[in-house]
Order: structure tokens, then C-alpha cells, then sequence
């Protein structure tokens, strides 16, 4: 099996290929029942500008994950780089959670749309095209 080439979480290099890796399961992706904007703003970033402006949009029925912000979400939240990486990337929910009591993570906007997602690692058990897509993101990360 080739070796993978790994990437920096959230480095331009990381988000083009997650865009290729959600391309190839776009056909396969199970359609999403709640509707949630939300705006993601990832400090402390150690490279570029030091943050990346992201969103999560579910209002088509698909889950549409991009750089860049949408207009009138229903919540943004804001988060140091390490906590997003442990929750986006390895799915601690744990780890959201201690940061998010500890006032590291910011949530401006309706919380309870916050509160209907799942983590993306948590939520793989429910479709194997999700854990899939899961681990193929885990294999590029550094």
C-alpha cells in the first residue's frame, strides 16, 4: 500500500484534499435532516494569517463543509486551533467539551442548532461511507 502524504490540519495543502476527499463521497453521502448554518472561526492557526474563517451548511440537505463564511448563520462558533483539531479531526467530544467550560471555545447564536450536530467521528458508526471518508481525513492530517 503507497505511503499517504500527510498535511497540516487546515493548511491550504489539508483543504484541498479534503475537497477531493468529499468529492469522491458526494454520491454516497446520506442526506441530512437537520438544518444548521454555521460560521466557524479557528484561531491560534500556526501558519498563513494565524485564522481560518470556515463554515458548516446544512440547509440544502447536504452537508456542505467550506473555507469562508455564510451569511446570516444560526451560529458561529470560535475555537482555538488544537480544540477544533481534536473535535473536526479526531472527534474527542471530551475534549470540545472541557474546552468549551473552560471558555476556550465561543459560541455566539443559537446553541441549540450547535447542540443537534454530531461529531463527525462519533457520527461514522451510522453510515460506513462516513467512517470512510472519517478515516481517509485522519490518514492525511498531520
Amino acid at each position: 500500500m503507497p505511503e499517504v502524504t500527510r498535511y497540516p490540519f487546515l493548511s491550504e495543502e489539508w483543504i484541498q484534499q479534503t475537497r477531493l476527499i468529499r468529492e469522491e463521497f458526494k454520491d454516497r453521502a446520506p442526506a441530512v435532516t437537520m438544518s444548521v448554518r454555521m460560521n466557524q472561526i479557528i484561531s491560534d492557526v500556526p501558519f498563513g494569517v494565524g485564522v481560518v474563517h470556515a463554515h458548516l451548511d446544512t440547509s440544502s440537505g447536504v452537508l456542505d463543509i467550506e473555507t469562508g463564511h455564510v451569511e446570516s448563520p444560526d451560529v458561529t462558533v470560535t475555537m482555538p486551533y488544537d480544540v477544533a483539531r481534536a473535535l473536526l479531526v479526531d472527534g474527542d467530544a471530551s475534549a470540545a467539551m472541557n474546552a468549551f467550560m473552560s471558555g476556550r471555545i465561543k459560541v455566539d447564536g443559537d446553541i441549540t442548532k450547535l447542540l443537534g450536530l454530531q461529531v463527525p467521528a462519533s457520527s461514522a458508526a451510522a453510515s460506513p461511507e462516513a467512517a470512510l471518508v472519517v478515516e481517509r481525513i485522519k490518514s492525511i492530517t498531520e
